[in-house]
Protein backbone atom coordinates (compact mmCIF):
# COMPACT_ATOMS: atom_id res chain seq x y z
CA UNK A 1 0.00 0.00 0.00
CA UNK A 2 1.12 3.19 -0.91
CA UNK A 3 0.29 6.83 0.61
CA UNK A 4 1.45 9.53 -1.89
CA UNK A 5 0.57 13.55 -2.35
CA UNK A 6 -2.26 13.54 -4.74
CA UNK A 7 -1.66 15.16 -8.40
CA UNK A 8 -3.65 17.36 -10.77
CA UNK A 9 -4.26 13.60 -12.73
CA UNK A 10 -6.11 12.34 -9.16
CA UNK A 11 -8.51 15.07 -9.55
CA UNK A 12 -11.26 13.01 -10.90
CA UNK A 13 -11.24 10.23 -8.82
CA UNK A 14 -10.82 12.24 -5.40
CA UNK A 15 -13.53 14.22 -6.40
CA UNK A 16 -15.77 11.30 -7.11
CA UNK A 17 -14.62 9.39 -3.46
CA UNK A 18 -15.90 12.44 -2.25
CA UNK A 19 -18.85 12.34 -3.88
CA UNK A 20 -19.37 9.10 -2.79
CA UNK A 21 -18.79 9.84 0.64
CA UNK A 22 -21.65 12.50 0.63
CA UNK A 23 -23.92 9.60 -1.35
CA UNK A 24 -23.26 7.29 1.71
CA UNK A 25 -23.41 9.24 5.00
CA UNK A 26 -25.29 12.51 3.96
CA UNK A 27 -28.62 12.61 6.88
CA UNK A 28 -27.96 16.47 7.59
CA UNK A 29 -31.26 18.00 7.64
CA UNK A 30 -30.63 20.22 4.43
CA UNK A 31 -29.20 19.51 1.24
CA UNK A 32 -25.46 18.34 0.17
CA UNK A 33 -23.91 20.81 -1.24
CA UNK A 34 -22.32 20.98 -4.88
CA UNK A 35 -18.77 19.77 -5.11
CA UNK A 36 -16.82 21.69 -7.47
CA UNK A 37 -13.16 21.36 -8.63
CA UNK A 38 -12.08 23.88 -6.11
CA UNK A 39 -12.57 22.00 -3.87
CA UNK A 40 -8.74 20.65 -3.57
CA UNK A 41 -7.37 23.58 -3.88
CA UNK A 42 -5.07 24.87 -1.38
CA UNK A 43 -5.76 21.60 0.52
CA UNK A 44 -3.34 18.89 1.69
CA UNK A 45 -4.68 16.12 -0.60
CA UNK A 46 -3.23 12.09 -0.03
CA UNK A 47 -3.92 9.07 -2.33
CA UNK A 48 -4.16 5.11 -0.88
CA UNK A 49 -2.97 3.58 -3.95
CA UNK A 50 -2.58 0.01 -3.91
CA UNK A 51 -0.75 -1.94 -6.95
CA UNK A 52 -1.25 1.64 -9.19
CA UNK A 53 -5.67 1.84 -8.12
CA UNK A 54 -6.41 4.37 -5.78
CA UNK A 55 -8.36 2.73 -3.15
CA UNK A 56 -8.85 5.87 -0.56
CA UNK A 57 -7.84 9.41 0.33
CA UNK A 58 -7.63 11.81 3.05
CA UNK A 59 -7.14 15.63 2.41
CA UNK A 60 -7.86 18.57 4.95
CA UNK A 61 -6.18 22.32 5.44
CA UNK A 62 -3.14 23.15 7.47
CA UNK A 63 -3.91 26.70 9.36
CA UNK A 64 -1.70 29.75 10.41
CA UNK A 65 -2.66 28.94 14.33
CA UNK A 66 -0.84 25.62 14.14
CA UNK A 67 -4.08 23.50 13.80
CA UNK A 68 -4.43 20.97 10.74
CA UNK A 69 -7.93 20.09 9.80
CA UNK A 70 -8.76 16.84 8.42
CA UNK A 71 -11.87 16.73 5.84
CA UNK A 72 -12.24 13.87 4.57
CA UNK A 73 -10.92 9.98 4.97
CA UNK A 74 -12.37 8.23 2.82
CA UNK A 75 -12.11 4.43 1.71
CA UNK A 76 -13.76 2.30 -1.18
CA UNK A 77 -16.52 -0.30 0.49
CA UNK A 78 -14.50 -3.17 -1.14
CA UNK A 79 -10.93 -2.13 1.19
CA UNK A 80 -12.20 -1.44 4.39
CA UNK A 81 -11.21 -3.09 7.76
CA UNK A 82 -7.65 -3.31 6.13
CA UNK A 83 -6.61 -0.34 8.15
CA UNK A 84 -6.42 1.42 5.14
CA UNK A 85 -7.83 4.77 6.79
CA UNK A 86 -5.15 4.59 9.42
CA UNK A 87 -2.35 4.96 7.03
CA UNK A 88 -3.90 8.04 5.62
CA UNK A 89 -4.70 9.38 9.07
CA UNK A 90 -1.08 8.60 9.83
CA UNK A 91 0.39 10.42 7.12
CA UNK A 92 -1.77 13.26 7.23
CA UNK A 93 -0.60 13.73 10.28
CA UNK A 94 3.09 13.50 9.61
CA UNK A 95 2.91 15.98 7.43
CA UNK A 96 1.02 18.27 9.98
CA UNK A 97 3.75 18.10 11.76
CA UNK A 98 5.99 19.15 9.64
CA UNK A 99 4.22 22.17 8.82
CA UNK A 100 4.55 22.86 12.53
CA UNK A 101 0.59 21.90 13.67
CA UNK A 102 -0.13 20.99 17.06
CA UNK A 103 -4.09 19.79 16.85
CA UNK A 104 -5.86 17.78 14.29
CA UNK A 105 -9.65 18.89 13.80
CA UNK A 106 -12.73 17.14 12.34
CA UNK A 107 -16.14 17.01 12.38
CA UNK A 108 -18.09 13.88 12.20
CA UNK A 109 -21.90 13.81 12.12
CA UNK A 110 -23.75 12.69 15.43
CA UNK A 111 -25.70 10.52 13.58
CA UNK A 112 -22.55 8.40 12.49
CA UNK A 113 -21.50 6.52 15.14
CA UNK A 114 -19.79 4.11 13.92
CA UNK A 115 -17.24 7.30 12.88
CA UNK A 116 -17.36 8.54 16.34
CA UNK A 117 -16.71 5.35 18.08
CA UNK A 118 -13.23 5.27 15.52
CA UNK A 119 -12.28 8.62 15.87
CA UNK A 120 -12.64 8.28 19.57
CA UNK A 121 -10.50 5.53 20.10
CA UNK A 122 -7.82 7.32 17.97
CA UNK A 123 -8.29 10.45 21.00
CA UNK A 124 -10.35 12.95 19.28
CA UNK A 125 -13.03 14.56 21.75
CA UNK A 126 -15.59 16.88 21.69
CA UNK A 127 -14.65 20.76 21.41
CA UNK A 128 -17.79 22.37 19.95
CA UNK A 129 -21.11 21.54 18.59
CA UNK A 130 -22.36 22.47 15.36
CA UNK A 131 -25.95 23.16 15.70
CA UNK A 132 -28.80 23.78 12.61
CA UNK A 133 -33.03 24.89 12.45
CA UNK A 134 -34.72 25.82 9.68
CA UNK A 135 -34.62 29.23 8.92
CA UNK A 136 -38.43 29.48 8.97
CA UNK A 137 -38.52 28.31 12.20
CA UNK A 138 -35.36 30.74 13.89
CA UNK A 139 -37.39 33.82 12.19
CA UNK A 140 -40.59 32.18 13.71
CA UNK A 141 -39.29 32.28 17.51
CA UNK A 142 -37.66 35.90 17.05
CA UNK A 143 -41.06 36.81 16.05
CA UNK A 144 -42.12 35.33 19.58
CA UNK A 145 -44.56 33.12 18.12
CA UNK A 146 -43.34 30.81 20.96
CA UNK A 147 -43.08 33.69 23.54
CA UNK A 148 -45.76 32.07 26.38
CA UNK A 149 -44.38 31.35 29.73
CA UNK A 150 -42.07 28.17 30.92
CA UNK A 151 -43.10 26.54 34.09
CA UNK A 152 -42.38 23.38 35.99
CA UNK A 153 -42.96 21.16 38.90
CA UNK A 154 -40.86 18.77 40.45
CA UNK A 155 -42.71 15.95 42.63
CA UNK A 156 -40.66 13.36 44.53
CA UNK A 157 -42.41 10.26 45.53
CA UNK A 158 -42.14 10.33 48.96
CA UNK A 159 -44.04 11.26 52.31
CA UNK A 160 -40.86 12.92 53.84
CA UNK A 161 -40.93 16.55 52.97
CA UNK A 162 -38.33 17.63 54.97
CA UNK A 163 -35.50 15.60 53.36
CA UNK A 164 -36.72 16.69 50.07
CA UNK A 165 -36.38 20.45 51.34
CA UNK A 166 -33.14 19.30 52.65
CA UNK A 167 -31.78 18.19 49.28
CA UNK A 168 -32.82 21.18 47.44
CA UNK A 169 -31.30 23.64 49.91
CA UNK A 170 -27.84 21.69 49.44
CA UNK A 171 -28.16 21.47 45.82
CA UNK A 172 -29.67 24.09 44.22
CA UNK A 173 -27.98 27.04 45.10
CA UNK A 174 -24.60 25.23 43.52
CA UNK A 175 -26.64 25.44 40.16
CA UNK A 176 -27.56 29.27 40.44
CA UNK A 177 -29.80 31.85 42.12
CA UNK A 178 -32.93 31.47 42.65
CA UNK A 179 -35.81 33.83 43.33
CA UNK A 180 -38.51 31.95 44.65
CA UNK A 181 -38.76 27.99 46.06
CA UNK A 182 -41.19 26.08 47.94
CA UNK A 183 -41.64 22.55 48.85
CA UNK A 184 -45.33 21.48 49.45
CA UNK A 185 -46.51 19.00 51.84
CA UNK A 186 -46.98 15.47 50.64
CA UNK A 187 -50.10 14.61 48.50
CA UNK A 188 -51.08 11.30 47.28
CA UNK A 189 -48.07 9.73 48.23
CA UNK A 190 -45.52 12.45 46.47
CA UNK A 191 -43.78 16.26 47.45
CA UNK A 192 -44.02 18.74 45.02
CA UNK A 193 -41.27 21.50 44.43
CA UNK A 194 -41.63 24.41 42.58
CA UNK A 195 -38.84 26.37 42.12
CA UNK A 196 -37.93 29.77 39.71
CA UNK A 197 -34.77 28.74 38.27
CA UNK A 198 -36.22 25.70 37.38
CA UNK A 199 -38.92 26.94 35.74
CA UNK A 200 -36.83 28.68 33.12
CA UNK A 201 -33.99 26.82 32.80
CA UNK A 202 -34.59 23.05 31.82
CA UNK A 203 -31.03 21.85 32.92
CA UNK A 204 -30.82 22.98 36.32
CA UNK A 205 -34.55 21.37 36.68
CA UNK A 206 -32.71 18.00 35.10
CA UNK A 207 -29.77 18.26 37.52
CA UNK A 208 -31.86 18.98 40.63
CA UNK A 209 -33.91 16.15 39.42
CA UNK A 210 -31.07 13.76 39.36
CA UNK A 211 -29.92 14.48 42.70
CA UNK A 212 -33.28 14.14 44.17
CA UNK A 213 -33.93 10.98 42.96
CA UNK A 214 -30.51 10.25 44.28
CA UNK A 215 -30.68 11.11 47.68
CA UNK A 216 -33.95 10.33 48.23
CA UNK A 217 -33.78 6.88 46.28
CA UNK A 218 -37.42 8.07 45.57
CA UNK A 219 -38.50 7.89 41.96
CA UNK A 220 -38.89 11.61 41.07
CA UNK A 221 -40.83 12.81 37.88
CA UNK A 222 -40.69 16.63 36.30
CA UNK A 223 -43.39 18.04 35.04
CA UNK A 224 -43.46 21.16 32.31
CA UNK A 225 -44.58 23.87 29.85
CA UNK A 226 -42.27 25.40 27.66
CA UNK A 227 -42.81 28.60 25.71
CA UNK A 228 -46.35 28.25 26.63
CA UNK A 229 -46.48 25.54 23.86
CA UNK A 230 -44.77 22.43 24.74
CA UNK A 231 -45.51 19.88 27.02
CA UNK A 232 -42.60 17.61 28.73
CA UNK A 233 -42.02 15.42 31.69
CA UNK A 234 -39.51 13.04 32.40
CA UNK A 235 -38.89 10.34 35.14
CA UNK A 236 -36.06 9.49 37.20
CA UNK A 237 -35.08 6.43 39.30
CA UNK A 238 -32.06 6.55 41.46
CA UNK A 239 -30.75 9.55 39.54
CA UNK A 240 -31.29 8.53 36.19
CA UNK A 241 -33.94 9.49 33.44
CA UNK A 242 -36.00 6.03 32.59
CA UNK A 243 -38.74 7.47 30.71
CA UNK A 244 -39.11 10.94 28.87
CA UNK A 245 -42.38 12.94 27.11
CA UNK A 246 -42.41 15.35 24.71
CA UNK A 247 -45.50 16.51 23.34
CA UNK A 248 -43.77 17.87 19.92
CA UNK A 249 -41.48 15.77 19.39
CA UNK A 250 -39.58 18.36 17.01
CA UNK A 251 -40.34 21.19 18.79
CA UNK A 252 -36.74 22.65 18.87
CA UNK A 253 -35.85 21.07 15.40
CA UNK A 254 -35.32 17.85 13.49
CA UNK A 255 -34.29 14.87 15.90
CA UNK A 256 -33.58 11.31 14.60
CA UNK A 257 -36.53 9.14 14.14
CA UNK A 258 -35.08 6.86 16.80
CA UNK A 259 -35.02 10.00 18.93
CA UNK A 260 -38.46 10.96 18.23
CA UNK A 261 -39.98 7.86 19.40
CA UNK A 262 -38.13 7.68 22.62
CA UNK A 263 -39.73 11.51 23.59
CA UNK A 264 -43.23 9.75 23.24
CA UNK A 265 -44.58 7.99 26.51
CA UNK A 266 -43.56 4.49 27.54
CA UNK A 267 -46.83 3.43 29.72
CA UNK A 268 -45.17 0.41 30.63
CA UNK A 269 -42.47 2.16 32.64
CA UNK A 270 -44.75 4.85 33.47
CA UNK A 271 -47.44 2.26 34.96
CA UNK A 272 -44.46 1.14 37.02
CA UNK A 273 -43.18 4.01 38.66
CA UNK A 274 -46.20 5.87 39.45
CA UNK A 275 -48.91 2.99 38.97
CA UNK A 276 -50.85 5.02 36.18
CA UNK A 277 -52.90 2.80 34.22
CA UNK A 278 -51.00 1.98 30.92
CA UNK A 279 -54.17 2.85 28.43
CA UNK A 280 -54.62 6.24 30.10
CA UNK A 281 -51.30 6.91 29.66
CA UNK A 282 -51.04 5.55 26.13
CA UNK A 283 -54.06 7.92 25.53
CA UNK A 284 -53.42 11.46 27.09
CA UNK A 285 -49.62 11.44 26.20
CA UNK A 286 -49.62 11.40 22.74
CA UNK A 287 -47.20 13.89 20.43
CA UNK A 288 -47.83 15.64 17.29
CA UNK A 289 -45.59 17.48 14.57
CA UNK A 290 -47.41 20.72 15.96
CA UNK A 291 -48.76 22.30 19.30
CA UNK A 292 -51.92 22.97 17.38
CA UNK A 293 -52.55 19.86 16.83
CA UNK A 294 -53.04 18.96 20.64
CA UNK A 295 -55.42 20.74 23.77
CA UNK A 296 -53.65 23.61 24.82
CA UNK A 297 -50.67 23.34 26.73
CA UNK A 298 -51.81 23.99 30.38
CA UNK A 299 -54.49 21.76 29.45
CA UNK A 300 -52.45 18.37 28.03
CA UNK A 301 -50.07 19.23 31.66
CA UNK A 302 -52.93 18.90 33.40
CA UNK A 303 -54.21 15.65 32.36
CA UNK A 304 -51.05 13.93 32.53
CA UNK A 305 -50.66 15.00 35.84
CA UNK A 306 -54.07 13.38 36.44
CA UNK A 307 -53.18 9.99 35.01
CA UNK A 308 -49.74 10.21 37.16
CA UNK A 309 -51.62 11.07 40.32
CA UNK A 310 -49.54 14.21 40.80
CA UNK A 311 -50.70 17.20 42.62
CA UNK A 312 -50.07 20.71 42.61
CA UNK A 313 -48.61 20.42 39.04
CA UNK A 314 -47.81 23.26 37.23
CA UNK A 315 -47.11 26.70 37.88
CA UNK A 316 -45.84 27.31 41.82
Amino acid sequence: MNIRDATPADAATLLAFVEASLDELWKRPFPRPEIGADELEGKLALVAEDDGEAVGCAYGELFDNRVAHLNLVYVIPGRRREGVAKLLVSEFAARAREEAAEHVTLDVDTTNEIARTAWQRLGFTDWAQRMSTPLDSLEARLTDVHGGDSYASIHVQTDDAEVVEETVAKYLPRFGHSARTTVSPPRNGWVAVHDELCDRDRKVRERLSSELSNATAAVVCTLAVEDGQLVRYVLYERGSVVDEYQSVPEYYGPVPPGDAVALGANPTVVARLTGAEPGRVRAVARTASSPDELPPAADLLAEIADVLGLQGAGRG
